[in-house]
Formats: structure tokens, sequence, C-alpha cells
């Protein structure tokens, strides 16, 4: 039977770009669907190669600008628009601002559909590039080819790469030459492993069959000057490993904690590992205020530092505390934003998912000279009940700060039964915030709006929101 010729991809011409979705596309509409668009700015309009086909909806990609936006911009990386990161690199910060504003109204408005006070300007970073202190690479022994590198039609002898992740493809890795997310020697350490570990035949992962030795490196850097450098080995080749840790030791004195894990699981994830010191100190310390926050391998830490500052400074103001308040911080990681308001608070109490966290909290504490903290691990829906409650006290505020999805419903329910006097809901995503904004308007009232912009180039974004109890 004769193969059937693969049909030609559908092109579509002359595209007008009309808004930017929530997912960092930008968005056009025909009389027959909505399109959602890599690589375009509003304003722009563009030839695009149709990638998707759905009854409402096309995803597509741009191939030409046949017009240009005033709100578009020269990208700064080689890498854009093939690397994951950054995908509003392409507009201007103004802009950037604009769409993430209008991404928390949107939500607010059209998805929590509550009475609403006026939304506040979004706090813009100050720096909008070069404001990471943590970026994690991945090695891998097939790099993701460009299309520039395809249509060389030369052989590529060296497929080593030490990179990103391609979006939805766990085993292609982009090789990355700079990044301007971090600053110097973030780039430098990354560019002298890949070339010692090339140099001296050192293997990179392959992540389909599980072999090689090199998996990945995390760069971790704070405001005052310390950086932290974790390899992962898939085993421990003792030479290769003291060999290749001692080259970075040597050309870069800046690095003052030098750590290395063996992780020989299927992913790449090493929270339950035995991390070990190569050289230096075992953490690195931020300074925020006069604060002191230990941060170690596991440890999370918002990673833009300095607007972390801002984002804390903005749930502190929400609260408003006078010194007689018990305060329970939710989804507390380290216990940055409980140490941070615990002066002002008659007591606070952190509760977090994870035991490794809840420890540096306790250490962030006592490094402070914080003695009305409390810190307790666990999942958040089975530790927020009655006998908590009454162990630790009733809370006249709550501040929480969920992941992504959100809070558990029980969660949710269970500070409508506790009913404290206000709530500052912290959230890195203004959809599913909005749904736990609906849940809570039954006994609380949204007094205040603040976005801001913790990850420029990016369309995600932060956004703080006070809510204090009906009368």
């Amino acid at each position: 039977m004769r193969k059937m010729d693969k049909k030609p991809p559908q092109i579509v011409e002359n595209i007008a770009v009309i808004d930017a979705s929530s997912d960092g596309q930008a968005v056009a509409k025909t009389e027959d669907y909505v399109m959602f668009i890599k690589g375009a700015v509003p304003g722009d309009v563009v030839d695009v190669q149709i990638t998707r086909k759905k009854s409402k909806y096309r995803e597509a990609k741009t191939i030409a600008v046949k017009q240009r936006s005033d709100k578009r911009v020269d990208e700064v990386c080689s890498h854009f628009g093939v690397c994951g990161g950054c995908k509003w690199q392409n507009m201007s910060y103004e802009w950037q601002l604009y769409y993430k504003q209008k991404q928390v109204t949107d939500a607010l408005t059209r998805l929590a559909k509550i009475e609403l006070p006026e939304i506040q300007k979004i706090l813009p970073s100050e720096k909008t590039y070069h404001y990471r202190n943590k970026l994690e690479y991945t090695f891998s022994n097939k790099k993701w080819l460009t299309v520039e590198e395809i249509e060389t039609n030369q052989t590529i002898d060296n497929r080593n790469a030490l990179g990103f992740h391609i979006p939805g493809l766990f085993d292609k890795v982009l090789d990355i030459d700079t990044c301007y997310l971090q600053e110097e020697p973030s780039n430098s350490i990354r560019l002298a492993v890949k070339e010692f570990a090339l140099k001296n035949g050192l293997r990179f992962f392959d992540l389909r069959e599980q072999i090689g030795l090199l998996r990945n490196i995390i760069i971790r850097s704070t405001s005052t000057g310390e950086w932290m450098v974790i390899i992962s080995f898939y085993y421990d080749d003792k030479e290769n490993i003291a060999a290749l840790l001692e080259h970075l030791s040597a050309q870069f004195p800046q690095i003052t904690s030098l750590q290395y894990v063996i992780n020989s699981k299927k992913n790449d994830t090493i929270g339950d590992l035995d991390i070990r010191v190569y050289k230096g100190n075992d953490s690195i310390y931020e300074n925020m205020e006069g604060l002191k926050f230990k941060i170690g391998p596991k440890s999370f830490y918002q990673t833009n530092s300095e607007q972390a500052y801002n984002l804390y400074k903005v749930t502190r103001d929400f609260v408003a505390l006078t010194g007689n308040e018990i305060v329970y911080d939710l989804y507390t990681g380290t216990g940055t934003i409980a140490n941070f308001v615990a002066h002002q608070a008659k007591k606070v109490v952190g509760v977090e998912y994870v035991p490794a966290a809840i420890e540096d909290a306790k250490i962030n504490a006592q490094l402070n000279g914080i003695e009305n903290t409390s810190f307790y691990a666990g999942d958040m829906k089975d530790v927020l009940n009655d006998a908590f409650v009454q162990a630790n006290g009733k809370p006249d505020v709550i501040i929480t700060d969920p992941p992504r999805a959100g809070m558990h419903d029980d969660v949710t329910k269970k500070i409508l039964e506790i009913e404290p006097q206000k709530i500052v809901y912290v959230s890195c995503n203004p959809a599913t915030q909005a749904r736990d904004l609906q849940l809570l308007d039954q006994k609380y009232k949204v007094t205040k709006v603040q976005p801001v912009d913790m990850f420029p180039q990016t369309h995600h974004v932060e956004n703080v929101v006070l809510l204090e109890k009906r009368a």
C-alpha cells in the first residue's frame, strides 16, 4: 500500500495580533476561531504556520513579521524563541507590565466575579535582566538542534549540551551560550564546567537510556555576593568528580559553597538525597532589612531577591500589625515572611509541607534572635484543624502564599471556619487566586490588590490581596 503524502503545513498570512494571553502567547481572532501565536507581539501583523487545530482555536508560530508593533523590541538573547523562558523578551518592559496588570484584572473580574477595589498599579522590578538568584541547567548527550543547525546539512559530531529543557520535551535540552537572567559569573561557571567535561571525556547524561556521569548543575547567588554551586552526578566516580570540582574551585574563588550529589534515580529531584559539601560552607546567606536568611541547597527562596523584599513589604503593609496579633503564615516555606513580620506581631505560626524548609525556618528565626515564631511541617489540609488552632491560638491574621495550584478546598473551608479578621493572600497564579477569593467572598471583602512583577521578560506575575472580614 502506498504511503500517504504528508500534508504541507498550513500558512496563514497577514494576521493582526490584538492581545497577549496569560500563558505568554499572542492572541488574534478570525471569523471562525481564536488563534494563539508564539513569537508575536500585540500590534504585530504576522504570517503564521498552524501547529495545532481545535474546533474553537488554533495554535501557531510566527514565520514572518509583516508589520512591526510599536510594542516590539529587539531580543537580547540569541536563544529567544527556542528556549522556553523569557517569552516576552520581544516586548518592551512597559508593555510587559501593562499585560501583567491586565492578567490580574481579568482573572479577578472575570473568574472571581466579586466586588473589587481599584487595583493598584503593578510594582515593577528595578532589574529587568540579571535578576535571578538561581538557575538550574541539565546535561544531555543529545542536544536539541536548531533550525539553523539542521539547514546546514552538516554532520554534528558533538551533540553534548548543557542548558535548558525544551518546553514539553523531557529528553530534549537546548545548549545555552549566554543566559541573561543571572549575573556573572553564572555563565562563566556553566561554560567552564562544560569545557572541562568535554576536554576530559566526562559523559553527559542520556535522559532516555539513563546513562552517563553528568546530570545537572544548580547555580545560586545572594545579594551579599555569595555563590553556591551544586553538581548532580549519576554515579560516584570519585576521581572525575574530584577533578571537576577542584578545577571549578580553583577557577572561581567567588564560590563560597561548592557541593555535589549522587543521583541514580529516574528523576532529577534532589530533595530526598544526601548533598555533600566539597569545599566551603553548606549554605549561603541573604540579608533583608537587617534580617539574615540561611539558604541551603534544598531551600526555597524567591528567585528575585530584590523584588522579594518589595513583595514582603507589600504583605507587611497590608497586614498592618500592631504587636498584639496572632498570625498564621500558611505555606511558609523557609519562614521568610513569618520572620519578616514577627517583630510586629504577638506570635507567628508557620506551616509548610516540606520538613527541610521548616528546619530552615527555625534556623532563620534563631539566627535573627526571633523568639515569637513557631513552625510546623505537614500537609496543610491535615495540619490546619481544630486541635492545631486550639494549641496555637485563634489567629487574628492569616497570611497565605500557596503554590500555583492555589489552596486546597479543605484549607479554604477551614479558614472560613476560623474567621480571622484579615487574610493576606500572596499568589503566583491570579487564576487560582481568583477561584479561592470567590470561595472566601461569603465572609470576606477584598479591600486591596497589589500586583508585583517578580519575573521580567516572562508572563508570570505575583499578586497580593488583602481580605477583611465582613461586618
